[in-house]
């Protein structure tokens, strides 16, 4: 998982969108900077996705480990003082 909010300056790509009117009419009120606004989600829509694809691939190692220390309690358990 790569992605950076800060991460290093990469070349950027000029690309065409399609935004409902209204919002680039308050974006521009506002003095919103579409470009890093649309950066901003993009990170955090990729990390949401990447994140979930990692639940995903991981679900059936994290459901085991759950598992095993219900049964068996954790390496810790009787050297706790608190």
């Amino acid at each position: 998982m790569q992605t950076q909010a800060k991460a290093p300056r990469q070349r950027k790509k000029a690309t065409n969108l399609s935004i409902d009117g209204g919002l680039i009419d308050q974006a521009r009120r506002l003095r919103l900077n579409l470009s890093q606004v649309l950066e901003a989600g993009l990170v955090d829509a990729i990390r949401q996705h990447e994140r979930v694809q990692w639940l995903e691939r991981n679900r059936a190692a994290l459901e085991a480990y759950n598992e095993h220390v219900e049964k068996h309690g954790v390496f810790s358990d009787g050297l706790r003082t608190f």
